[in-house]
This record gives structure tokens, sequence and C-alpha cells, in this order.
């Protein structure tokens, strides 16, 4: 594997690139991760079984799309590849620190300038992953159908296969719709996987963000982490709202795209994400009756 990404590395530099010994990082909850450099250079490595190079091609097309924005700042991606028994992904090396205030503010000035690029249907051009799973993205011009059936609806069915039953899906799953009464959403180019562990900045303060799972939206959809574990600040949705207010009936939206990743945790990680599922379900269904 070593070798190709060398030979990577070297074609992007137009020299041959002789680094020293790789040196491991911590911080991945799935993949093992990487710098090497050789003293002039940095680059940043990440690898998994092969069976997993849909994730990292997925990732690696997000982010030349994000670079390609204009808006987000992200690790400029190299390749993608597959080596043996190993899938791997290149990217430029970025010294990372904790968001400041002033970072975050920015950093939701350039969300809100991302969720300004549409297109004309939901989805991406291909499916990805959502950490580990499967993420369809077939287009569609109705986003609550797109919802409904490609993302709520394909965590429910992962979960009911698991064995987790939850009150009130059904009646959520028929109603959806109600959610969105005044509120039509338009497709708009999302990061996909927004919580305070894919943010960071530069030195400089300048705001970035890594490990995307895009797709085409309702912008909205963006928050359904944020909040999630905590780590953003009043800052970056003060940032995000002088470029795009939010309009109303958001907060329950957000519950609503919450339970997605929330349903996403319970199938990835188990039970004891089942509690908080059930209390967005019990929530939603309340505000809809």
């Amino acid at each position: 594997m070593w070798n190709k990404v060398f030979e990577i590395i070297s074609s992007e530099l137009d020299r041959d690139f002789q680094p020293r010994e790789p040196v491991s990082l911590s911080g991945g909850s799935t993949c093992e991760a990487f710098r090497i450099s050789d003293g002039r250079n940095h680059f940043f490595v990440k690898r998994h079984c092969a069976k997993t190079a849909c994730m990292f091609e997925g990732e690696y097309e997000a982010l030349v799309e994000l670079n390609t924005s204009g808006t987000l700042n992200v690790p400029l991606p190299l390749a993608w590849g597959i080596t043996g028994d190993r899938a791997w992904l290149v990217t430029k090396y970025l010294e990372m620190y904790a968001c400041s205030a002033s970072s975050q503010f920015e950093l939701g000035r350039q969300l809100a300038r991302l969720h300004q690029i549409k297109r004309p249907w939901f989805g991406w051009h291909r499916d990805n992953t959502l950490g580990s799973t499967q993420q369809p993205n077939p287009r569609c011009d109705d986003w609550i159908e797109f919802w409904r059936n490609n993302r709520l609806g394909s965590q429910c069915q992962m979960a009911e296969r698991k064995g987790y039953r939850f009150s009130g899906t059904k009646r959520l799953m028929d109603q959806l719709g109600l959610l969105f009464d005044g509120y039509t959403p338009s497709p708009s180019l999302l990061h996909g996987d927004l919580w305070h562990g894919n943010i960071a900045a530069l030195k400089d303060g300048t705001p970035v963000v890594f490990d995307p799972a895009s797709y085409y939206g309702d912008a909205e959809a963006e928050f359904g982490m944020v909040d999630l574990f905590g780590g953003f600040t009043h800052h970056f949705q003060l940032g995000y709202e002088s470029v795009r207010p939010f309009c109303q009936g958001f907060e329950l939206r957000r519950r609503l795209y919450r339970l997605y990743h929330e349903m996403n945790h319970l199938n990835l990680f188990g039970r004891n994400y089942a509690e908080s599922c059930q209390a967005s379900i019990s929530i939603l269904i309340k505000n809809i009756s």
C-alpha cells in the first residue's frame, strides 16, 4: 500500500517523495490514520479493509465537490485506492486546532454559502456512507419522499432487523408531510455528517471541515448532528443565520433530522441510543397531532 501512496504523492509533487516513517494518529473510531512527511510536505492517510473502499471513494468525491464549491475549507484530496487487503485515502495534512468563537461564526457563514449551491433534484450522483452505514442517494424530486424512503425509512428497517421496535414510527412516517407545512425545501449541497468531531480550525483561525457524507438535501438536515453531541457554540448558528435565516418550524424539523443520526448510531453502536430514538419519535408525534 505505502509504495502506491508514495508514488501518487511523488506524481502530485512532480518529484520523488522520500518520506520518513509514517506516524500513527489517534482519534478515528473506524480507520487507522497516519501522517507522512518528508520534512517539507505533509500528508494524511487513512486505511481500512478493502471491502470499505466505497466509503473512501464516496469521501474522496465529496471532498472534491466541497473543495470545488469555494465555500468550506477541507483537506485537499489526492487519491483513494485499494492495495491488497487495504483500502486507503490520501489528503493534504492540515495542522488543526479547536475552533474559537470567531472560527465558529465564520464556519456558520461558510456553511450557509455552501447551502446556496443548488441542484434541480435531491440525492447525489452516487450512494455513499454515513460512518460505515450505506446511505442511498437516488435522484428524487420530492424531499419528503426522499427522506421517508432513503434516510429515516432505511434506518428504521435496519433497526427492525436488529430487533428494535419504537412506538409511533409508522404514524410518523405516514405524517412526515405535516412537519413541512409552509416550508418547501430545495436541494442544497450538504456536508452531511457535521458534528463537532468533524470540524477544526487552522492556526490562523480558518475553519476546516472533514469526513463528509455529502448529498443534495434540505439545508436544515445539516443541523441534525450539530446539537447531538455538543461542541458547537451559539456563534456558529449566529454566523449561519447572518447569511441564511431559518424558517418557521425549524426546531421541530431539526428533531426529525436528529432522529436519523440517532437511528444510525443505534444501528452502529447498539441499544444505548434506543431511548433517545424513542424520545425523538414521541416529541415529533406529539407536535404533529
